[in-house]
């Protein structure tokens, strides 16, 4: 397993702002109100050539009754459990609070490696001598840093780094198939990932994850190694505002970004939605590999014609991702959820599929003999050859005479031609257009 790091801390001294300079990306949200990240955020880093994860916690409250402060401290805890090393961040502009020595006592019978960050240090030059007050902590060096400019930065990752263990292979992690469990609210994410985790168990851990209720649950059968990444954090409000749709949109996104397949879950009882057709769109654009589960099956009267008219209902609201095999499970009653794995393996598989470029070309001839390539004030399109550049998901480049000659429909229909003699099924397909003297890049 690859290192963990989890920045804690009382509220509202700057560690989603630091998370997002260490990993280099806009990834919390950071807002000057305390209490915005309520739950783990998690991200990828490197750091002299080392990769590791690293974990944005919200703000611990030690002691309150608030209910969501409460939570926050409990999300702040399961971090600490799982971290290798933990960034205790503070702020030099309030000083050291009562606040802070108390998560430094929690921290300190964690027994886990601790680094002192002292943040809003954002003066160069001389060392502010406000810092060394943090040494009654008793947590060894502070560290000055400025999560807003960036100093200290490096110092604060050698100090994590040390803490390291020894670098391994980390093999174990390349044959197991991340798989995102997205969808709107209610629609039985946390049902379907809690009726696989809770049958048929084998070896199941829990990694510090993404989501508000949930973490990265790693699971192993027969039929392999998943990690499955849940956001059920997407919850209904009773006025969805626009925050709370960049939240739920920032979790789905995230989830995709970090996976291998996506389960696209869908009420039965409801068919799709407009959110629904935004949730797909997000792994369509990604490139993920996808399976359409239509779930609550359990709770719909059928005749023989039910599943068939379903499954042309789901086509035809998610017409751009006709690609994508479609089942129906109960995640209540466990009907068909077995069934899942091996369509992750194929739909997994299919997105890392290798075409060479002659069987390709043989293809290319057919499909332009079959169907003459379009015209444009008499200049005709010719295409002289076809290769694929690229996995996860396959991309195909092809190079031509004249780009504007090849039209939308002719590219679509040479892309049904692919996939009717190589399958690629449950993935999307890209494609680039060049024409002769395009420099390749």
């Amino acid at each position: 397993m690859k290192p963990l790091v989890a920045i804690v801390g009382r509220p509202n001294v700057g560690k989603s702002m630091l998370f997002n300079k260490l990993c280099g990306q806009r990834l919390s949200i950071v807002e000057d109100t305390p209490g915005v990240t309520r739950d783990r955020l998690y991200a990828q880093c490197e750091w002299r050539n080392r990769v590791f994860d690293i974990v944005d916690t919200g703000g611990i409250e030690p002691g309150t009754d608030d209910q969501i402060l409460s939570f926050m401290r409990e999300q702040a805890e399961i971090a600490i459990q799982a971290a290798t090393v933990i960034v205790f961040v503070c702020d030099i502009k309030t000083g050291m609070t009562a606040a802070d020595q108390e998560v430094a006592n929690m921290l300190l019978r964690s027994r886990k490696p601790v680094v002192l960050a002292v943040n809003k240090a954002d003066q160069t030059g001389r060392e502010n001598p406000d810092v060394y007050e943090f040494y009654n902590l008793g947590l060894g060096d502070p560290i000055s840093v400025s999560a807003l400019h960036g100093h200290g930065t490096g110092d604060l990752l050698d100090a994590c780094f040390q803490f390291f263990p020894p670098d391994e292979e980390e093999e174990e992690e390349d044959d197991v198939v991340k798989v995102a469990v997205i969808g709107k609210p209610n629609v039985g994410k946390s049902s379907l990932i809690n009726r696989i985790l809770g049958e048929e168990r084998v070896i199941v851990s829990n990694v510090a994850g993404t989501t508000r209720d949930a973490v990265d649950s790693y699971f192993e059968n027969e039929k392999g190694k998943y990690r499955f990444i849940d956001t059920a954090g997407m919850r209904k409000k009773s006025k969805v505002d626009d925050r709370i749709e960049k939240f739920s949109v920032l979790r789905a996104t995230m989830a995709i970004e970090r996976s291998d397949v996506c389960l696209i879950m869908i009420n039965a009882q409801e068919g799709v939605t407009e959110q629904d057709t935004k949730v797909a769109g997000l792994a369509h654009e990604a490139g993920k590999a996808c399976i359409i589960v239509v779930n609550k099956w359990d709770a719909i009267e059928k005749d023989g014609k039910t599943m068939d008219k379903m499954r042309q209902d789901v086509m035809r609201d998610l017409s751009y991702m006709t690609y994508a095999p479609v089942v129906f499970i109960s995640a209540l009653t466990g009907q068909r959820v077995d069934r899942l794995f091996d369509l992750i393996n194929y739909v997994n598989n299919q997105a890392a599929t290798r075409i060479s470029t002659g069987m390709l070309n043989n293809v290319l001839a057919d499909a332009t003999a079959r169907v003459q390539p379009p015209t444009d004030k008499g200049r005709r399109l010719k295409i002289y050859y076809i290769t694929q550049t690229g996995i996860r998901p396959p991309h195909f480049v092809c190079f031509c005479n004249d780009a504007r000659l090849f039209h939308f429909s002719y590219q679509r229909y040479l892309e049904n031609q692919i996939r009717s003699t190589f399958g690629l099924e449950g993935t999307p397909v890209r494609m680039t257009i060049r024409q002769k003297g395009d420099k390749e890049g």
